[in-house]
């Protein structure tokens, strides 16, 4: 395992407990240079051993233009490194992203529960959305040094302004009371979505959050067209897709539910909750109001990497 663990993640070689675990190469590949340093192996080996060293398989996300950037390990190393100074430091860490939206009804949910034979759970026969019982959109907050996390459950948009909104309850909820000292929080996100690198709003809205808490907070997005191992999806979201499969999400109530009782071995503890606010879509955020935000761009990709401290303005 050891010479697939430096093959696959040269940043976490000499430290296997490393926050951030990536791989841009396909299981072939790997089981073929392993191969080439004597192993005997399979593709299907691979993927056994990547999976018991805590890997699990993500999706790529493109670019416009459909073609990786050069910088996209630069960047993942220059992340893995501002995560370890962070946690020697005590400062929260983050890893933030939007799982996909559910419908709200007796709808199909893949997976298999145990049942009475001959008596399966009944489900509509098609999948429309209940113009009544609508659809949810869950936003996730993973806390990566204490295995915790929290679950936004919105009710109508995915927007920067929900997102931060996410952040903030899982402040207030659970993070203040475990970084009580804390001056500086570190948030890892996509480049995409509603807490995209290129989002005015999502910026304006981190201000926000930024002033309530008096602290500065520290943005570093993931390079597009990579294929990355996100902690929030193989730490949190895997594990909640898994603890509602095969049950209808009937309700609103049903979804938090599921999500909060979410337990694996590890000791990972969510808590959730509705989040009914609307909010809109298309905000335009003019120049002047980016203008007054108090950033500071790093000089490694200032457009995915930054700060946002307190305006004492």
């Amino acid at each position: 395992m050891g010479d697939l663990d430096k093959l696959v993640d040269p940043i976490t070689r000499g430290d296997p407990e490393s926050a951030l675990r990536w791989t841009c190469k396909s299981t072939t590949k790997l089981a073929k240079e392993l191969q080439s340093k004597g192993h005997q192996v399979s593709q299907r080996s691979v993927w056994m051993l990547l999976d018991q060293l805590g890997y699990s398989m993500q999706s790529n996300r493109k670019t416009k233009e459909g073609t990786d950037h050069p910088d996209r390990d630069a960047q993942f190393l220059y992340i893995a490194n501002k995560v370890q100074q962070f946690q020697q430091a005590g400062f929260p860490i983050i890893s933030v992203d939007t799982k996909k939206k559910e419908l709200i009804g007796r709808f199909k949910n893949g997976g298999q529960e145990w049942q009475k034979k001959g008596h399966p759970e009944e489900v509509n026969t098609h999948d429309f959305a209940d113009k009544d019982l609508g659809k949810v959109v869950p936003y996730g907050v993973y806390d990566l040094t204490h295995n915790q996390g929290w679950v936004s459950v919105g009710i109508n948009h995915d927007t920067a302004e929900f997102a931060v909104a996410a952040i903030r309850r899982w402040w207030k909820n659970m993070g203040m009371r475990l970084y009580p000292r804390a001056t500086e929080m570190l948030i890892t996100a996509d480049g995409g979505g509603s807490n995209g690198s290129r989002v005015r709003l999502w910026k304006i809205e981190i201000q926000k959050l930024v002033q309530e808490l008096d602290m500065t907070i520290h943005v570093c997005h993931f390079p597009p067209g990579t294929s990355k191992w996100n902690k929030i999806e193989h730490r949190m979201f895997c594990h909640i897709t898994e603890n509602w499969r095969g049950r209808p999400l009937e309700s609103q109530a049903v979804v938090v539910q599921l999500i909060a009782n979410t337990r694996t071995a590890k000791g990972l503890a969510i808590q959730s909750e509705i989040d009914d606010t609307f909010y809109p879509t298309g905000i335009k955020i003019p120049d002047e109001d980016m203008a007054k935000l108090s950033i500071v761009r790093d000089e490694f990709h200032g457009e995915w990497n930054y700060k946002i401290y307190p305006n004492n303005n």
